[in-house]
């Protein structure tokens, strides 16, 4: 086992740091308070490269490996939420889905401008009436000569009115005994006519990103935009998942990192008693505890990332780094308000932002609730992976590096 990292992902994590540190973190409480995205937020990303980071060169991206897109996670919700999530949703669930199981002529016509940063993406599964049990969306699709005809509502969906392209989720049967076997995935172009979207306000946290709901009614689609074979779609959204989760747990380690810095900068200059508190043994206890979390969830992401670079499926390692990572990422939240005690409850210190941001985590992309059922399932022997078609590549140096 080697913990080292490269020299490149050194480079790539010191470059995202020093961005989210003088660019975004002088201005995200101004834009939290708006509850409205900084306009240069993602021209910013694309142009330093980041929202293809972990995409083949010969697609656009810049060929790094998938620990490189969990360093860049954490870097980026270290800042704040919500520059992680721009790359949960637009790398991890919408490029990687398509990186994976996407024909060359759809990685042509859309992996390669989304990878640029030219085209923002987005991940339509979720619905107004259905989250934890996707498999009953009531979305549809139906095949008109050489056309899908798209009807339906998704909803909670990050970067909503921001991303020109959408893998959107729709049913192409009935319902069934078995729900999910009738559930396509499409590649959304959100400018097609019937498309019509808008922004969800009034969150507790997340608030500086974009987060709303996308309706669909009559669109016509091209039979190419088709994502997969025709019933293929459930898979692939929880493949999906997959790289999603990988990328909310590395950034919930970035979120318990700047809890402890934040503890332990309040902690050094706040006197009681005729002292630091840093000197009090529960205000270490707290710290402490933050340190150890931090330290778990990170080797546990750094196995899941070294996972997906071998190529291994990691449903299990995905699962279980997000749910422990994003759980202790709101532990650590909350003590880091304790340690700062009322200031920690306005939003003159960075820590009361944190809390309301780590909420989020462990609900979406599969709530704690989720994970606990799944890891159940595997301790107990009760749940199995059903084998893809088409596996997510696994890291390789000489072929994604290359512009061939």
């Amino acid at each position: 086992m080697d913990f080292n990292l490269s020299s490149e992902h050194k480079m790539v994590q010191r470059m995202v740091r020093d961005f989210a540190q003088k660019e975004v973190a002088p201005v995200i409480k101004e834009w939290d308070r708006k509850q409205d995205m900084a306009p240069f937020v993602l021209p910013r990303m694309a142009e330093l490269g980041i929202l293809g980071v972990c995409i083949p060169v010969r697609y656009g991206g810049q060929g790094m490996d998938y620990i490189t897109l969990g360093l860049v996670c954490e870097e980026l919700e270290a800042i704040d939420s919500t520059l992680r999530v721009v790359m949960s949703v637009h790398m991890g669930l919408c490029c990687l889905g398509i990186f994976q199981l996407g024909t060359e002529e759809q990685k042509h016509e859309h992996l390669i401008p989304l990878a640029r940063g030219e085209k923002i993406g987005a991940y339509g599964l979720t619905e107004p009436g259905v989250g934890s049990d996707p498999a009953n969306i009531s979305s549809t699709a139906r095949l008109e000569r050489d056309e899908y005809i798209i009807n339906g509502e998704k909803m909670w969906i990050s970067l909503a009115t921001k991303a020109h392209t959408v893998l959107w989720f729709a049913r192409t049967a009935p319902k069934g005994e078995i729900p999910h076997e009738g559930i396509t995935a499409f590649i959304l172009d959100t400018s097609l006519a019937g498309v019509t979207r808008g922004d969800i306000h009034g969150k507790l946290g997340v608030r500086a990103g974009s987060t709303g709901w996308i309706n669909c009614q009559d669109v016509r689609l091209p039979m190419g935009n088709r994502l997969g074979e025709e019933g293929e779609g459930f898979k692939i959204a929880m493949s999906c998942l997959d790289n999603g989760r990988y990328t909310v747990g590395s950034g919930a380690v970035g979120l318990i990192r700047a809890c402890i810095e934040a503890s332990v900068s309040y902690a050094n200059e706040r006197h009681a008693f005729g002292r630091p508190i840093s000197r009090f043994q529960l205000i270490q206890q707290k710290i402490a505890k933050m340190a150890q979390s931090y330290e778990a969830a990170r080797l546990l992401n750094l196995q899941a990332g070294w996972m997906k670079n071998q190529g291994l499926r990691n449903t299990k390692e995905t699962s279980l780094a997000k749910w422990f990572a994003t759980d202790a990422s709101f532990a650590a939240a909350s003590e880091a308000i304790q340690v700062h005690g009322a200031y920690g409850y306005s939003d003159e210190y960075d820590v009361e932002r944190f809390l309301r941001n780590a909420r989020g985590g462990i609900i979406y992309e599969g709530s704690s609730e989720i994970q606990t059922l799944i890891q159940a399932g595997y301790a107990l022997g009760l749940r199995d992976d059903s084998p893809l078609r088409c596996e997510l590549p696994g890291y390789d140096p000489d072929d994604w590096q290359t512009g061939a």
